[in-house]
């Protein structure tokens, strides 16, 4: 999945749940600069802060990996 999307899955849950930054970053355990920076592209978070964000807003990280053979 792209950067964008991830943002954009993101932004879109926090907006139905109508929670601001501040809280989606108060929950998470993140930093309020780290949820800006990332929402507006700028950023480049870890699979630990992924996961924050997704426990908070419910939502479920799938990772896929492949044999680098497959990746041709």
């Amino acid at each position: 999945m792209h950067h964008e999307k991830i943002v954009k899955i993101i932004k879109e849950r926090r907006d139905v749940m109508q929670v601001t930054q501040k809280t989606l970053a108060e929950l998470s355990g993140i930093g309020l600069r780290t949820l800006k920076q990332f929402e507006s592209g700028k950023g480049n978070p870890t699979l630990v802060t992924l996961q924050k964000l997704a426990d908070v807003l419910g939502l479920e990280i799938c990772l896929k990996l492949k044999n680098i053979s497959d990746c041709q």
